[in-house]
């Protein structure tokens, strides 16, 4: 009787690897692929009032509960000043203000450590990126134009959100951060 070659065995744990790997990965969720649409409230300490932001990201799997997800931001508010200088007079002057964050955003997952409904998704999240920011000042105005620090050119926000699927294409998701907090559509592609 021969014996079975190194070839054949190595063969045989891969085939029954795969047929393993098929029937336990079809019961676990997958994340990412997903377009998230939202509209929320920006809280940057220098305005001293939440102002309404819209907002998207598009989350990619990275590992089996991380997910990475370039997103961008928009918010505009109108704001007044009180300034005067020689030869003009002590008033306020309006100046509107135009945000645009542009970063990534890392959550991880944590649905099958807490062994949640599959209509649930609960995650961490941080983020990074980038402002872009534009301030147009009404006519008249020759002062500074540097009214308040804003948010900076970097920023850096930390999360927690939670998603409830509707269907397996769809969900409503809530994502409370320090700096942006949405609600909205989620949208698995």
């Amino acid at each position: 009787m021969k014996r079975p070659s190194i070839q054949l065995l190595f063969a045989l744990l891969l085939i029954s690897d795969l047929s393993f790997a098929q029937k336990t990965t079809s019961s676990v969720e997958k994340f990412g692929n997903t377009l998230n649409l939202g509209a929320g409230l920006a809280y940057y300490g220098y305005l001293g009032h939440p102002v309404p932001v819209i907002h998207a990201d598009y989350e990619f799997s990275i590992a089996r509960s991380f997910t990475l997800a370039p997103s961008i931001s928009f918010y505009t508010f109108q704001d007044n000043y009180y300034w005067g200088a020689p030869h003009y007079s002590y008033r306020y002057y309006s100046y509107r203000e135009t945000v645009i964050p542009v970063g990534v955003k890392g959550s991880y997952y944590f649905d099958k450590l807490l062994n949640l409904n599959p209509k649930w998704d609960i995650y961490l999240a941080a983020s990074m990126g980038f402002v872009i920011r534009n301030i147009v000042w009404e006519n008249g105005y020759y002062g500074d134009k540097t009214v308040n620090p804003g948010p900076g050119d970097l920023f850096f926000g930390f999360h927690i959100g939670s998603e409830y699927h509707l269907n397996k294409k769809a969900g409503l998701f809530l994502d409370l951060s320090t700096g942006v907090s949405t609600f909205g559509l989620a949208l698995h592609l």
